[in-house]
């Protein structure tokens, strides 16, 4: 008798510890609002996980809003606009625009290549190569841009490029030669804004993303990759180029100095649904989730993705397991 009712006793414990456990906070599903600011060249990758995310998590609205890097950036730490999550086409500008006061930690998660895109209605689309495009981009008549160095990464590394052919094709005055058949005009806030004009024939060739290129259907070249800024091996000649953009205060600049492309993702301090924001990393930390999306459309991602000591000590502790230091 006393067996069983021991066992009863245990039986009951063990209803208990069930019934408590799915009541425990930490399982409950996130919901709400969660805002995500991102570069623009994330566009069409973040809306496929936005949609694959909302279907696991179908509590949770994911709202977007893409620019440049830095410009997005700024809206929070200038503006105060309220985000949850900031994505960065160049990992520095979470680094010099968000940390230590509004964020605590930066993950690297991808990285990228700067190619030159073009469509049929481009002139010389037949002729041109890997190996002439600095010729055809001399060529009067030929329009051809990129975005605001100011506002976006894209921007400041497609000059890097031009800085770089000079170095790599040993042509002294060859960067000042291709910006002086690029006017001003030519020059657009976001990288993406670019395609369009690509697109309707307005602009001949524009400085983008491989994924973007990709993404979009475009027609491209690729440069070598002592130029592409794709190779972090290469990291000593990237760091010959350097291009000065306009600073947090007006009047005051700071350098970005070449490096290979490499993005960045935190969350932010003052979010407000931390607990949707964390899966949302999760689920993008994932080599089957977000990277395989990024994989997919031709941004390849670090896997796993990537910090340092001191932002692992800080990542919340659900995120580890996904991330290394290296």
């Amino acid at each position: 008798m006393h067996s069983v009712s021991h066992q009863f006793a245990l039986a009951l414990c063990l209803c208990l510890a069930v019934v408590l456990c799915s009541w425990s906070p930490a399982s409950a599903e996130p919901t709400g609002k969660l805002v995500i600011f991102h570069a623009g060249s994330l566009s069409v990758p973040f809306d496929a996980m936005e949609k694959a995310f909302e279907a696991k998590y179908p509590g949770v609205d994911v709202q977007r809003e893409s620019g440049g890097s830095t410009k997005m950036a700024r809206l929070i730490s200038e503006v105060g606009k309220p985000a949850d999550i900031m994505a960065s086409a160049d990992y520095v500008v979470i680094n010099k625009n968000l940390m230590p006061k509004f964020a605590s930690w930066n993950v690297r998660f991808a990285t990228n290549q700067m190619v030159l895109c073009y469509t049929d209605k481009s002139k010389f689309a037949n002729k041109i190569n890997s190996d002439n495009w600095t010729d055809i981009l001399q060529e009067k008549g030929v329009v051809w841009g990129h975005s605001d160095p100011n506002l976006d990464p894209c921007g400041y590394r497609s000059i890097m490029v031009l800085q770089l052919a000079e170095k790599f094709y040993k042509k002294p005055g060859l960067a000042d030669a291709l910006i002086a058949n690029r006017p001003e005009k030519n020059i657009r806030p976001k990288s993406v804004e670019l395609i369009s004009l690509l697109q309707s024939g307005h602009m001949d060739y524009a400085w983008e993303y491989l994924s973007v290129a990709v993404q979009h259907g475009l027609k491209y070249i690729t440069i070598d990759n002592h130029m592409n800024l794709s190779d972090y091996t290469l990291t000593d000649f990237y760091s010959q180029a350097r291009v000065k953009v306009t600073g947090k205060k007006p009047g005051t600049f700071i350098e970005r100095v070449g490096k290979s492309i490499t993005y960045g993702i935190t969350m932010l301090d003052t979010a407000k649904n931390p607990e949707a924001a964390e899966a949302f990393l999760a689920y993008m930390f994932d080599p089957e989730g977000g990277l395989k999306i990024l994989k997919d459309m031709g941004q390849p991602p670090f896997e796993p993705v990537r910090t340092d000591d001191a932002g692992m000590a800080k990542l919340p502790a659900s995120l580890k397991p996904l991330v290394e230091v290296n």
